[in-house]
């Protein structure tokens, strides 16, 4: 009985440390640098790294832009959001002009955080992305 206990308490302790030593490689792979400097003259490997090239073919057009960061509030009206195609709640907005319009997205209004919380879009994108929810409004 004893010899059985005690293999069972091995067993337990080597799968115990097998799983530790799994989640920790997990932590060192999520805490790795994505990087390194090279400076010139060292020896960084045996091939340099081949620079990223960003696959842009210009700003994406509005109704991109509006269904990628725009559509969670402005189809459901969260936040105060006035829906796209609601004529009355987009009257009052496009009266102020669009310079206004297109400020309050970039910079943020109210309720709206600048750039619709869209980090990744261009200024130009924003401006498209409100030029197509008031083409679609009016």
């Amino acid at each position: 009985m004893m010899k059985v206990l005690a293999a069972a308490l091995v067993a337990f302790g080597l799968t115990a440390a097998s799983a530790v030593a799994s989640v920790e490689d997990q932590i060192r792979e999520r805490i790795a640098p994505v990087g390194k400097v090279c400076l010139q003259g060292e020896d960084c490997g045996s091939a340099a790294a081949a620079p990223a090239t960003a696959s842009s073919d210009g700003p994406r057009a509005g109704d991109e832009v509006y269904n990628a960061a725009c559509t969670a509030c402005h189809a459901t009206g969260a936040a105060g959001a006035p829906i796209v195609g609601d004529a009355g709640a987009w009257g009052p907005r496009i009266d102020k002009g669009m310079e206004t319009l297109i400020d309050h997205a970039i910079n943020g209004f109210q309720g709206m955080p600048p750039k619709g919380g869209c980090g990744s879009c261009s200024d130009e994108e924003i401006q498209a992305a409100v030029q197509h929810m008031v083409d679609a409004s009016q």
